[in-house]
């Protein structure tokens, strides 16, 4: 038997979320059609105000819902340290383990030749402006424990290495191949306190 047209559709859409393969899409859409018609169109309005209201910080490039994201802003932080990481919900992460009190700049991807993607398509230039404009004592690379992840890490090190007196990377804690957001807190703790210089 198929499905309705408008129920696979659904599915469909949903099984593009990280993820989220075809089982559980169908499971989701099923569950939406137990919805009341208000509590379906407070979901469908809460995804168009996710995606007019949130953009990129215009320093750190990480989401909000201003200009400058809270981090940014926040005096109280260490301007002065800047930890790098590949994704903006890298940096929800990090915060949920409080182990951090610097700053971020997002790189929104890793290098991947083979998909296409080299420095020039990641917030990389803009990195090197912000260290030439307002320097920073330490860089912490938090880039995913993978391929692609120490790729990167290994590039900016070279690029960076004379705007930045002091260049770190995460301890080995983190599993290889993985993704900073499946790693607990504690965990992610230990990789902070942990982190080495970038030949140790």
């Amino acid at each position: 038997m198929q499905y309705p047209e408008s129920l696979d559709r659904l599915s469909r859409e949903l099984s593009r979320l990280p993820g989220i393969g075809k089982k559980t899409a169908l499971r989701l859409a099923f569950g939406i059609l137990r919805y009341t018609p208000e509590e379906a169109a407070n979901l469908a309005e809460a995804i168009r105000q996710v995606k007019e209201r949130i953009h990129h910080c215009n320093i750190c490039h990480g989401f909000t819902d201003l200009g400058t994201c809270s981090v940014c802003i926040n005096q109280m932080r260490n301007q002065r340290l800047i930890c790098v990481v590949e994704q903006p919900n890298n940096v929800f992460q990090i915060e949920r383990s409080r182990v951090y009190q610097g700053v971020y700049h997002v790189l929104l991807g890793a290098l991947s030749p083979l998909e296409g993607i080299g420095p020039d398509q990641l917030q990389i230039r803009s990195l090197r402006k912000r260290l030439e404009k307002d320097g920073a004592d330490e860089l912490i690379l938090a880039t995913n424990p993978t391929v692609q992840g120490e790729a990167t890490a290994g590039f900016l090190q070279s690029e960076l290495v004379d705007l930045v007196p002091q260049i770190t990377r995460l301890a080995r804690g983190l599993p290889a191949g993985g993704d900073l957001e499946y790693v607990d807190e504690i965990t992610l703790q230990e990789a902070f306190s942990g982190r080495r210089g970038w030949h140790d």
